[in-house]
């Protein structure tokens, strides 16, 4: 399921993008992230819960930063899956940053995402809805965030 979208952050893209690739600024932006743990510059635990019809699941998720072109683009991977194995999520994701002409910072993002198992047998209309729901709530705290010009630590 290829999921895509955008948002303006009124900020410079500079300092978007050092919000964007910390952690800590990331984490209480991600609705359902119960935690991140740093392993290394270019690799992150996660633990991110879900909700998605009836149906409650926690995955603990890695991310490995793939690629990245400061400050303006980040290629990622993400793999995980609930403890019980009952649902697996792995997904290729893009993050690219555009200075706009006002001064704020468009950000696209497309990820490429796979789910199987209790999860995957949701309708694509169903878990595209709740993508794009996640998606704008995380928008919202984050476009906050750097605002704000809050500093990190979740």
């Amino acid at each position: 399921m290829l999921i895509e979208g955008s948002f303006t952050v009124p900020a410079p893209r500079e300092r978007v993008w050092r919000y964007i690739t910390d952690p800590a600024m990331m984490g209480p932006c991600v609705p359902g992230c119960d935690s991140i743990e740093v392993v290394d510059s270019r690799h992150y635990k996660a633990r991110v819960r879900v909700e998605l019809g009836p149906v409650k699941a926690g995955f603990n998720l890695e991310v490995e930063v793939t690629e990245e072109s400061p400050p303006l683009a980040i290629h990622s991977t993400t793999r995980g899956e609930e403890g019980s194995r009952a649902s697996i999520v792995s997904a290729r994701s893009e993050l690219r940053l555009e200075t706009l002409a006002e001064g704020g910072t468009e950000v696209r993002y497309s990820s490429e995402v796979s789910v199987t198992g209790r999860l995957g047998k949701f309708g694509l209309g169903m878990m595209r809805k709740k993508a794009d729901q996640l998606g704008k709530q995380f928008a919202e705290r984050f476009s906050a965030r750097v605002a704000a010009g809050e500093s990190g630590g979740a």
